[in-house]
């Protein structure tokens, strides 16, 4: 595994990370496997894949004991991340609000401490921006965190270029994650038609700004979830694959019949690449996103060893101008991201 500097804590962390949601729920929970999943965040461990992210919202609490258990005897060696301020409503459904209070970040975070068996998370972020409480309150009350080394650093996830700099006005933005991909670029400032990643409509209608070159001149690290497209982006996916109840990518307009085929057109790209570097389809994804800076992060999930193993060595790959060319000017997806 190669390295990459995670700068505000001036440490080196594989280049590519681990997320643990998937283990937990959201993606085919009916092959949940605690067991099997802690063997391979151990395995992550062992091939450099240290930086280890997870969340209390991941099944109520659940995803943070499974990692905490995972971790026991070996915690020194992980970058951990834990994130704040969703809470379940109906675990069932996965219906949940947002609490960005000064009081809900303080009890969440020391309630993650004990389902992770820690006295400290590396990194926590603000897993939404809650529009009822000035970000500038939610983001003190977690920089009082740091001062009381509950968290060495801060983080947060899905904002704007706006709100980054709002925040790294009062402490220092550690790392922001964000969605980013092959087929969703708008944490690059994509807005609009055309080709290109600057030019990449994303397709959806946000626009955050360019977030990732934001954290790159501002010392943050940019940490890319889904950045295998859900599983979409591995090739794994064909018109007939069908899903579980339950599976978020049931209901994921992308996923749908009406946008599948033509969504199988980036793939096709992939494929392409792939083929010249013998490569997997999902490695030339994951060098992709690596490609774009190297402050950047990605921590694609997985419950399978061999996928592991197989996203690791994707760090491996080196990307050549032409390949970025062709990548930059595949298709657009067909439906929104959510």
């Amino acid at each position: 595994m190669t390295t990459r500097t995670f700068t505000a804590a001036q440490r080196d962390v594989g280049a590519i990370g681990l997320g643990c949601m998937g283990m937990s729920w959201a993606y085919a929970e009916s092959e949940r496997d605690d067991a099997a999943s802690a063997e391979l965040i151990g395995a992550a461990l062992d091939l450099g894949a240290d930086l280890v992210d997870t969340a209390d919202v991941y099944g109520d609490g659940h995803n943070e004991e499974l990692v905490g258990r995972a971790l026991s005897g070996r915690r020194a060696e992980a970058f951990l991340a834990t994130k704040g301020g969703l809470v379940v409503d109906d675990l069932a459904t996965k219906a949940m609000h947002r609490d960005g209070s000064p009081a809900h970040l303080r009890r969440a975070l020391e309630a993650s401490l004990r389902r992770l068996g820690t006295d400290h998370v590396d990194l926590y972020y603000l897993h939404r921006v809650d529009p009822a409480v000035p970000l500038e309150e939610s983001w003190s009350a977690m920089a009082e965190l740091v001062a009381e080394g509950k968290a060495r650093h801060i983080g947060l996830s899905e904002v704007s270029v706006g709100e980054a700099a709002r925040a790294h006005a009062v402490h220092p933005v550690a790392a922001v994650q964000s969605e980013l991909s092959l087929w969703t670029r708008t944490a690059m400032g994509a807005t609009g038609g055309g080709s290109g990643p600057g030019a990449f409509a994303g397709g959806g209608a946000e626009d955050t700004g360019d977030v990732v070159g934001w954290c790159a001149r501002n010392g943050a690290a940019f940490v890319p979830f889904a950045p295998l497209g859900r599983g979409f982006l591995t090739g794994a996916v064909t018109a007939g694959t069908t899903f579980e109840a339950g599976d978020m990518r049931t209901v994921s307009p992308r996923f749908q019949s009406a946008h599948r085929a033509a969504n199988l057109r980036i793939v096709a790209v992939l494929e392409a690449v792939a083929e010249r570097h013998g490569a997997t389809v999902a490695q030339i994804a994951l060098a992709w996103v690596l490609a774009q800076g190297d402050h950047i992060l990605p921590i694609p999930g997985t419950k399978r060893i061999r996928f592991l193993k197989e996203n690791v060595n994707a760090s491996q790959i080196n990307l050549t101008d032409a390949d970025l060319a062709q990548l930059n000017d595949a298709p657009p997806p067909a439906g929104s991201r959510y």
